[in-house]
């Protein structure tokens, strides 16, 4: 059973839709089935409070809805709202063996413990793994909860759709957050978002877990690839636009989007996931919550938790986090749930509380309004129940949690609409959208290197080698998190295009493509072939099972590679994989690839951009190691007296890093001014050009420095950025803004006291080699 995430989601179509009606075998077990029957709305079905009462209102205001229903509510069924359970608990035996629906598990969860949530993670989903059977099993329980409850309160079903609906089998498959980063594409992500959320919301599910929105800077954290890259700025930008897409949808707010893991994940103390990390509350504020900002800011409805523990405080029951921060200082309104299990966690495995009703009363009294609680609705009923008896939980808090949680419900029109039309699932699923995850695959390849243009391959090719074990893997590439927790399960193949299967597509007729079988087998190839593709990378995995402690090529791999540099003919490298991997004696061959896990049109991908298809545009969101040991590594290495070798920012392929088919050039930087305050934003353009024969995408990274500061300043900092199209000779100015919040810095001393605020002084804007230098007075 997993250790830590699992879950899954619900939405909403018409009331007379066709949708799945539990029905009750002779053994007790709900089955599935297709009733056309027509389900009346919540808000048609008379509370027993009194007929019509004002929350079944759908044109009264939100806010009277809320405390009409609160008020109607007993202590039990407040508690209850405040669970999410996994659909697992109401399944076959109610443990972990999935299968059809058990009644009295279902009425236990949903009915005595008045279950607020259900969610479905990695590998949680229906018998057979179809779209519509997903949509037949939420609809399954949304009905016994809408029926059976006492108010007929809809649930609100969760599931990690992180990369595409990616539970859901023939889904497309959008290439993981790692290489969406490397895209520097905002409106991308957007697109992608609102892709995936028109696909969970055909399967019945209200509520995503995603976007990522941790900053990644150690390369041997199993959930490096989940996250948009090292960068707070990019990564809070493109975690906005993923908020946005997902939650617009359509135009409707048909499905929530999620912020995780609220703050800090991404720095374990020692690169393994969920190790506790010490950090000071200067970096804590100016480099590790501001990509968390940027998409709480964009409307996120709710925000995970992050499972971890930052300056000995876990963060479930941290009230300077989820209080203090992101309710005072940021004015969120939305749903904080936690991560797996981790309310218990604060008794079991941190061991700050006493028993199971103390660790409840912490995570509710810093601020938390939902527990992922997955297996135990009782406990969880029992215990918060008797946080209450004991003072420990005051029933006020509890209410505070209750009316957003019922808020978002109501947002999110589950009062209205709670079923979803099964019959349909298949079609709005199956293939949908291929075209955009092929771009955006497309877009995610970085070019690292191209020695003598072997790239784009020349028609003159008549024999392409392709070799190494990934490159007819379509499982691993597309990495974990991917129908089952831990990537594809064994016995099942995932739809889409492997790289050896995109380059046999795309060669032109005439070209000879042969796949090596064996190491030696490639080498004898080789010799006789215009180009070797060698494609290389690392097993999928997820969390604590991904985690690297030596993250780097393995030695089969870099042996193979070594043999076929040494044949002297041309070979490519393709890395598949979920964070830069030191490549040792594999790295140099004349072409290098960095394709990340590029989702089901990966190999396409691959190909677009090997035969030149496509121009690539990717640049590193990640800074790529020489050495083992040298992590965690990342571009804003603050300055120092050190002098060893790699002490400083020594990178085998810095941050931004990406090569193109054309050339371009920065040819100037203006501000709008040569002085601003400390509250004003700094208008800067740039001049940008094509200088080759060839159109494509350029990057436009702006970065700042400080030549003289109170605090430590990285050499450069990123604080602007954009994507723009020139055509062969083009020239352009692009203008962009840089806000004070992108400069400010927390002053004073070793403990951070003071509020951040931007140092007065010289700042230099850089883009290319040109600079422009605006004084703060």
């Amino acid at each position: 059973m997993p250790e830590n995430e699992r879950r899954r989601r619900f939405a909403r179509p018409p009331i007379a839709a066709l949708i799945a009606a539990p029905r009750l075998s002779r053994k007790g077990v709900l089955t599935l089935v297709t009733a056309a029957a027509c389900v009346a709305a919540v808000a048609s079905v008379p509370a027993q409070a009194g007929d019509n009462p004002t929350y079944t209102n759908p044109r009264a205001p939100i806010d009277l809805r809320v405390n009409d229903l609160l008020k109607r509510m007993t202590l039990a069924e407040k508690i209850g709202q405040m669970d999410q359970i996994s659909v697992v608990n109401m399944q076959g035996d109610c443990q972990w063996s999935g299968g059809e629906f058990t009644e009295s598990c279902l009425k236990n969860v949903l009915v005595d413990n008045a279950a607020g949530s259900v969610l479905s993670g990695g590998g949680a989903g229906p018998t057979v793994n179809t779209p519509e059977n997903w949509a037949k099993m939420v609809n399954t329980v949304q009905k016994y909860a809408v029926d059976h409850s006492r108010l007929h309160i809809p649930v609100i079903y969760g599931v990690d759709a992180v990369h595409g609906h990616n539970n859901v089998l023939g889904a497309t498959i959008f290439p993981q957050e790692i290489g969406m980063g490397s895209s520097w594409d905002p409106a991308l992500v957007k697109d992608a978002g609102t892709a995936t959320a028109k696909a969970v919301a055909a399967t019945g599910i209200d509520w995503n877990f995603a976007p990522v929105t941790d900053i990644a800077r150690d390369q041997r954290w199993g959930r490096y690839y989940e996250t948009f890259g090292e960068d707070p700025l990019l990564a809070g930008t493109l975690a906005a636009s993923a908020v946005k897409g997902i939650q617009d949808a359509g135009g409707a707010k048909d499905v929530a989007a999620t912020v995780k893991h609220f703050g800090g994940y991404g720095e374990p103390g020692n690169g393994h996931d969920r190790v506790p990390g010490d950090v000071s509350i200067r970096y804590l504020q100016d480099t590790l919550l501001p990509s968390y900002k940027q998409a709480v800011d964009a409307g996120a409805q709710s925000v995970m938790v992050n499972s971890g523990a930052i300056n000995g405080i876990p963060a479930t029951a941290s009230h300077y986090l989820l209080t203090d921060v992101l309710r005072e200082q940021w004015g969120f309104k939305g749903v904080e749930v936690s991560d797996w299990q981790d309310v218990r966690a604060l008794q079991t495995s941190y061991h700050i509380a006493a028993d199971y009703p103390e660790a409840i009363a912490k995570a509710v009294n810093a601020g938390l309004d939902m527990a992922m609680e997955p297996y135990d609705a009782q406990g969880w009923s029992d215990g918060l129940k008797t946080a209450v008896q004991r003072g420990l939980v005051s029933e006020k808090r509890v209410d505070q949690s209750v009316s957003r949680i019922l808020r978002m419900k109501f947002e999110l029109g589950l009062f209205e609409h709670p079923y979803v039309d099964a019959s349909k699932a298949d079609s709005r699923v199956l293939g949908a959208d291929t075209d955009l995850a092929r771009r955006a695959a497309d877009e995610s390849q970085v070019l690292l290197r191209n020695d003598g243009g072997v790239l784009p391959i020349s028609a003159a090719a008549k024999k392409i080698v392709v070799a190494g074990s990934y490159a007819d893997d379509i499982n691993d590439q597309v990495g974990g998190w991917t129908v089952g927790w831990q990537g594809v399960p064994a016995g099942v193949t995932l739809p889409g295009t492997t790289v050896l299967q995109g380059i046999r597509k795309a060669a032109p007729a005439g070209t000879q493509v042969v796949q090596a079988t064996t190491p030696d087998d490639a080498v004898a190839q080789a010799q006789s072939a215009d180009l070797t593709v060698v494609v290389v990378g690392e097993k999928a995995a997820a969390e604590g099972a991904a985690d690297s402690p030596q993250p780097q090529l393995s030695a089969d791999q870099v042996a193979l590679v070594k043999s076929l540099k040494a044949t002297g003919k041309p070979v490519v490298t393709v890395v598949l994989a979920g964070r830069p991997l030191v490549l040792g004696d594999a790295d140099g061959t004349q072409g290098l690839l960095m394709s990340w896990l590029p989702g089901g049109e990966g190999g396409n991908a691959v190909a677009d951009v090997l035969f030149g298809k496509v121009n690539p545009s990717g640049r590193l969101n990640a800074s790529w190691p020489k050495d083992v040991g040298n992590e965690p590594l990342y571009y804003q290495q603050l300055p120092g007296t050190n002098s060893g070798p790699g002490s400083f920012y020594d990178a085998a392929y810095p941050f931004g890093a990406g090569l193109s088919y054309t050339t371009y050039s920065v040819d100037s930087v203006k501000a709008g001014s040569a002085t601003a305050r400390t509250k004003d934003t700094v208008h800067l353009k740039v001049g940008v050009s094509n200088t080759g024969d060839r159109a494509g995408d350029l990057v436009v990274p702006v970065y700042v420095s400080q030549p003289s500061s109170d605090v430590l300043s990285p050499s450069r900092k990123l604080v602007a950025f954009t994507r723009v199209h020139l055509g062969a000779g083009q020239s352009r100015t692009v203008a962009l803004d840089v806000p004070p919040s992108r400069l400010a810095v927390t002053p004073g001393d070793i403990d951070g006291a003071g509020k951040q605020q931007v140092e007065r002084g010289e700042h230099v804007f850089t883009a290319g080699s040109q600079t422009a230098t605006v004084t703060v007075r």
